[in-house]
């Protein structure tokens, strides 16, 4: 059976303090988009795990998060992990959308479905918490509020966001970006202000150290800005995405012709809106 894996968007991400137990308080604000990876998750009588995926460059062993999940789900719930599972990326990779997290998640909830083992969100929530800090919010399938590390989610009510992406052909790392928010300085002249909306605000405290490292994103995010077709901009996650809040949807296709001509080709581009 197929699964779909969607990725997310940090519309808000405020980082509180760092805690003692390494990780940081944050408070977020996240919503599922319409970007995929895919799932083709079969059960087999025997044989174990068999895991594939479309990138080569992604590991298919327990380094992968989409495996490790599998691994966790079957272990508590008793099962073996007689499984073939293909995982096909269509979610980049060290971008700040959470393809790993939401593979992870996809894999969970698929298996609580072909298992039949009906465990409530709660407790599917609980398995992915012991996984990483993202994959509880993937779990529940809604825009939520995300708190302490990020496993403690509140989902709540959304309008359709129409949004387009831009990644430029670098990651990065997550664990550093969160290292460096302390001690990291503002671009002069950068906008880090919060853009008000009726529904929330654009704001991400991880601009701070990604900017100052990458400070081509920065430059991006200024365009963007000034762009006629964009309501606002900002990094997603910890980057290295960043993306316009389009005043409609149909005005991202001109956009990302304006974003192609202006930086170049080798960068990924994706219109896309929040489900």
């Amino acid at each position: 059976m197929e699964f779909s894996a969607p990725a997310k968007v940090n519309l808000s991400l405020r980082v509180l303090r760092r805690r003692d137990d390494g990780f940081h308080k944050i408070e977020t604000l996240m919503a599922p988009v319409s970007i995929f990876d895919t799932l083709d998750i079969e059960r087999r009588e025997s044989g174990g795990l068999q895991f594939t995926c479309s990138d080569p460059s992604l590991p298919a062993d327990s380094g992968n998060l989409a495996v490790r999940a599998a691994l966790h789900f079957c272990e508590t719930s008793g099962i073996q992990p007689h499984l073939r599972i293909h995982l096909k990326k269509e979610i980049p990779h060290g971008a700040g959308l959470g393809g790993g997290s939401s593979d992870a998640a996809t894999v969970l909830l698929a298996l609580d479905r072909l298992f039949d083992t009906r465990l409530p969100v709660a407790r599917l929530a609980d398995l992915a918490a012991g996984l990483g800090s993202d994959i509880p919010f993937f779990v529940h399938q809604s825009a939520a509020w995300c708190r302490g590390r990020g496993e403690i989610v509140e989902p709540c009510k959304l309008p359709s966001l129409p949004l387009l992406f831009i990644k430029p052909p670098f990651a990065v790392s997550t664990p550093w970006a969160y290292r460096r928010w302390r001690d990291s300085l503002e671009i002069p002249e950068m906008t880090y202000a919060a853009q008000k909306f009726p529904w929330g605000e654009l704001v991400n405290d991880l601009e701070r150290p990604v900017f100052e490292k990458w400070i081509q994103l920065a430059e991006l995010k200024r365009w963007l800005l000034g762009q006629p077709e964009a309501a606002g901009a900002l990094m997603s996650g910890s980057g290295s995405a960043v993306f316009a809040l389009l005043r409609d949807k149909a005005a991202g296709t001109s956009l990302a012709g304006k974003v192609t001509e202006q930086f170049g080709e080798n960068l990924w581009v994706r219109l896309t809106e929040t489900v």
